[in-house]
């Protein structure tokens, strides 16, 4: 094997791709905690998938990449897929997570059988695992942060009253654009790491710690990929990890009010 390379870091490149990471922490790590609370965990993998697979779908009638059809095909998918898993919970809410996981095979499932016959289908499918974080657009991060912000402000100001149609709601708007930013692998990390590594933490503190988590992670995971040349999305992951646990046994584990 040759030696490895070290790179500076480009942060005309590197500093858009972080926007985008904290723009996904900023409505992942409070859903996160919800969904945490919730244990339907694997909710974010199914509906980022369905959403992915309303983008595939497009693109299989061949519609503009990144153009407002495709982007309303991924909107429109995840929210049939959130109409869909707010039934199932008020139908069967002690099978909710096996549900859950099977929805996300099924969209798989058909995505891949969608990208068979393209040429380009391997690159596709990466791509919506993975992301392409390093080539986000000014104009991509506008629309998230406008998003964004009309997720937070609904999901802090409405609060309990949002009940379960409403959670999946802005959950499933707060995926659908994340996923294509950062790729499915990212927002499964965004969503779930902060919320388990803050979980023994005091109430009011938790937010606080798992966004600078979050936000610590994907810093150095941007710069440690642009340095050494490997791809983003997954070093960044591990990065998260890592960063996770060491938060985790930091925190103790408060005791049990008798």
């Amino acid at each position: 094997m040759g030696s490895l390379s070290v790179h500076e870091v480009d942060w005309s490149i590197v500093g858009p791709a972080l926007i985008a990471g904290l723009l996904v922490l900023a409505t992942h790590v409070p859903l996160g905690l919800q969904v945490l609370r919730k244990g339907i965990v694997f909710i974010d993998l199914a509906i980022a998938q369905i959403a992915g697979l309303g983008v595939i779908a497009a693109d299989a009638l061949g519609w503009e990449p990144q153009g407002w059809a495709v982007q309303g095909a991924a909107v429109l998918a995840a929210l049939s897929g959130a109409a869909l898993l707010t039934w199932t919970e008020k139908r069967w809410p002690e099978i909710q997570e096996a549900l859950i996981g099977t929805l996300f095979v099924l969209a798989s499932c058909v995505g891949i059988l969608l990208l068979a016959g393209n040429p380009h289908g391997g690159e596709h499918l990466k791509d919506l695992l993975v992301g392409q974080i390093l080539w986000v657009s000014t104009g991509q991060l506008w629309a998230v942060a406008g998003l964004s912000a009309l997720v937070l402000a609904l999901w802090f100001g409405l609060g309990a009253r949002l009940g379960r149609a409403g959670f999946y709601l802005l959950f499933a708007l707060a995926v659908t654009a994340s996923v294509q930013l950062v790729g499915v692998y990212l927002v499964f990390s965004s969503l779930i790491m902060p919320a388990l590594a803050v979980r023994n933490a005091l109430p009011g503190r938790q937010l606080t710690l798992a966004w600078g988590a979050g936000a610590l992670a994907y810093a150095l995971g941007l710069a440690l990929s642009a340095m050494v040349d490997m791809p983003s999305g997954a070093v960044v992951v591990l990065a998260m990890a890592l960063i996770c646990i060491a938060l985790s046994a930091m925190i103790r584990k408060r005791p049990e009010t008798p």
